[in-house]
């Protein structure tokens, strides 16, 4: 990996880091909160489904574009590589 890429990494994984702190101290701080344990599951089914979602999204885009479905519909091409 080159420099740019570990840099790159690092700034996202501290940024991933600095976010879930937040979200734990302000968790914490709202106290008398309480979940149940379907709502628990709830929550998780959702973050699972949702995940899930994005991925088969981004699955699919990667598909078309690899495969030709997202070419130009009259064959002309792409003028904006001369800018």
């Amino acid at each position: 990996m080159s420099l740019k890429g570990k840099i790159l990494t690092f700034c996202l994984i501290s940024l991933l880091s600095v976010a879930a702190s937040i979200t734990v101290l302000m968790w914490a701080r709202i106290g008398d909160v309480s979940i149940s344990t379907h709502g628990l599951f709830a929550l998780g089914l959702g973050v699972l489904l949702t995940f899930a979602l994005g991925v088969g999204l981004m699955a699919l885009v990667f598909y078309s574009n690899r495969h030709g479905y997202d070419g130009n519909k009259y064959g002309c091409e792409d003028k904006t590589d001369d800018i």
